[in-house]
């Protein structure tokens, strides 16, 4: 089966504990790689994003805690934070996994917590 390269999206909203933000990470994370059939062997990078008001752990750090359902000991994290936009929402995780995926898969990006809102065009 030919794969190409996707970036699949997901988003949490969490409280600001160390134990909420690696619960939420791995929870949202574990959600998308299961949905869209992720290997190990697939994943090309990780990137988060995380509003400003969540200062207690980074969320890169949260998912290599956390344990996954795949190995990500050699894949590159990168976590940054949100930008600040008056009336956004507080307390948000973003997530974005560049990754192969089989051509023919639909896409699942993943949404969960609340943070449905974000995105009501893709979450499902």
């Amino acid at each position: 089966m030919e794969k190409i390269v996707r970036a699949i999206r997901g988003a949490v909203f969490t409280e600001n504990t160390k134990e909420a933000i690696q619960d939420s990470t791995c929870r949202m994370f574990r959600e998308v790689i299961l949905k869209n059939k992720i290997a190990s062997e697939d994943l090309i990078s990780i990137q988060f994003t995380l509003t400003r008001d969540l200062d207690v752990l980074n969320p890169a750090t949260a998912l290599r805690l956390g344990g996954t359902p795949v190995d990500i000991k050699d894949v590159p994290l990168f976590c940054s934070q949100e930008a600040f936009i008056q009336g956004g929402f507080p307390k948000v995780i973003r997530l974005m996994i560049t990754a192969y995926v089989e051509k023919e898969l639909k896409i699942q990006h993943v949404y969960i917590d609340g943070a449905e809102k974000l995105r009501p065009d893709i979450a499902r």
